[in-house]
C-alpha cells in the first residue's frame, strides 16, 4: 500500500493531482481546500490513503496526518464514503469535525452534498467513542464555520483562503454575517 508520495505536481485534472514521483504519475483525489492550499506549487507532498475495491484502485492525499486519520475514520462508517468525506474535509478542520462528533451536532456533516440528517447522526453515534475532544481548544462548543466558508465560496475566494480568514475573526464572533463581514475585511488587506 502506499503511504505517502511526495514529487512534482503536473496539474489538477478532475479533483485530484497528478503527481510525478521519478517519472510515474499518481493520480491522488484531494478535497477542495488543500487543492487551494497546493494552488501554484511545483512540489506536493501527501500522506496517502490507498482504497482499495473490487473495479478501482484509487489514492486520497491529505498534507497532515491528522487529516488523514479523520478521513480514515469518516470512511469506517457505513454511508460515507471517499467523496463525502473529503466533502467533510473541504468545510472543516479535523478539530471542527471532531467537536462535532463529540457534542453530538449533526449540522457540520449535513452541509456536505449527499449527507442527511439521518446519515449524519450515524457518523456521531459509530464515531463517538472513537474521537476525542481536540486538544488544546477547550470543551466548550464550536461553532462551525461552514455557512461562512460557503458565503466566501459564493464571493469567489478560494477554500483555503476562506478558512485561513475565518482562522483570524475573533470567537467571540457567533453570527455568520459578522464572521463574513470580518473575514472580507481581512481578505480585502490582502489584496
Amino acid at each position: 500500500m502506499i503511504a505517502w508520495l511526495s514529487g512534482r505536481n503536473l496539474g489538477i485534472r478532475d479533483g485530484a493531482v497528478i503527481v510525478d514521483v521519478s517519472g510515474v504519475g499518481y493520480k491522488v483525489s484531494v478535497s477542495a481546500y488543500v487543492l487551494g492550499k497546493i494552488a501554484g506549487t511545483d512540489e506536493v507532498s501527501f500522506h496517502i490513503h490507498t482504497h482499495v475495491r473490487e473495479d478501482a484502485l484509487a489514492l486520497y492525499g491529505f498534507l497532515s496526518e491528522d487529516e488523514l486519520s479523520i478521513f480514515e475514520s469518516l470512511i469506517s462508517v457505513s454511508g460515507i464514503g471517499p467523496k463525502a468525506a473529503l466533502g467533510i474535509l473541504a468545510i472543516a478542520d479535523p478539530d471542527t469535525i471532531r467537536t462535532a462528533i463529540v457534542n453530538r451536532d449533526p449540522s457540520l456533516l449535513t452541509q456536505v452534498s449527499g449527507v442527511g440528517k439521518k446519515t449524519a447522526e450515524k457518523v456521531i453515534v459509530e464515531l463517538q467513542n472513537r474521537v476525542s475532544a481536540p486538544t488544546g481548544k477547550g470543551t466548550g462548543v464550536q461553532t462551525p464555520d461552514g455557512d461562512a466558508i460557503e458565503a466566501l465560496l459564493s464571493l469567489g475566494y478560494k477554500v483555503s483562503e476562506a478558512r485561513d480568514a475565518l482562522k483570524v475573526v475573533p470567537t467571540e464572533t457567533k453570527d455568520v454575517g459578522e464572521k463574513v463581514r470580518a473575514a472580507l475585511r481581512l481578505l480585502g488587506k490582502k489584496k
